[in-house]
């Protein structure tokens, strides 16, 4: 397996990460209705299909860009397709990761890892979320250490992946006893704890996507809600 990132592994990994919103949109759902406005899961799946039809119908001059045009050419399609809070969320993921990535045609693990912790500055930056505020932080940021605490270790691509997913995976799992203090599960105060945060879920989701469809190991069990 190569052991860089690439526009073709970007591309399986946006289409494994539709696949999986799809497969779990009603649970996104069931998520959000607890805790918000029970369209996280419909939203994402409308704005990742948007995705995957741009990816198809891509020209041959603009397949062959570098990953950060491909990068901010998510991030835009989920702006302008993704309702709620989620769409600019995402969005600035996926553009400040683009511009952080440039116009290489591929990424080392440590490039990689840049790219990464860039766009979960934008996601903070955007949505004013810290560590512990029951949000899809809670899920991206150690996944982000992590990645980054791979690419020190000169770990491969498939290792550090699959410690990326699992560090989304326990910091999703640890939004349940959190009471939220942003977004729309704010007003709930005491009563959001008890409840998995959807953002910080279907975050998860995009980083096992990433461990499925990059690494060549089998990834992390996947954790139970």
């Amino acid at each position: 397996m190569r052991d860089t990132v690439t526009q073709g592994g970007l591309t399986a990994w946006l289409r494994a990460f539709a696949a999986a919103v799809a497969r779990d949109r009603e649970e996104l759902t069931d998520l959000d209705a607890a805790i918000g406005d029970a369209d996280h899961g419909s939203n994402m799946d409308r704005g990742m299909q948007a995705v995957v039809g741009k990816l198809g119908g891509l020209s041959p001059d603009e397949a062959g860009v570098g990953v950060g045009a491909l990068l901010k050419t998510v991030g835009m399609t989920l702006v302008s397709t993704v309702g709620g809070a989620a769409g600019p969320l995402y969005g600035s993921l996926f553009l400040d990761m683009g511009k952080a990535a440039g116009e290489d045609a591929e990424l080392t693990v440590a490039q990689w890892a840049t790219a990464v912790e860039a766009g979960v500055r934008g996601v903070q930056a955007r949505g004013k979320a810290e560590l512990g505020d029951k949000t899809m932080i809670d899920a991206l940021a150690p996944a982000a250490e992590a990645l980054s605490a791979a690419a020190a270790c000169g770990l491969s691509l498939a290792d550090a992946l699959r410690r990326t997913a699992e560090a989304a995976a326990q910091g999703m799992k640890a939004t349940t006893p959190l009471v939220a203090r942003k977004g729309r599960a704010s007003y709930l105060g005491e009563r959001s704890a008890g409840h998995q945060d959807p953002g910080a879920t279907s975050s998860w989701l995009l980083m096992q996507a990433a461990a499925e469809a990059l690494a060549s190991d089998a990834p992390p069990d996947r954790p139970r809600t």
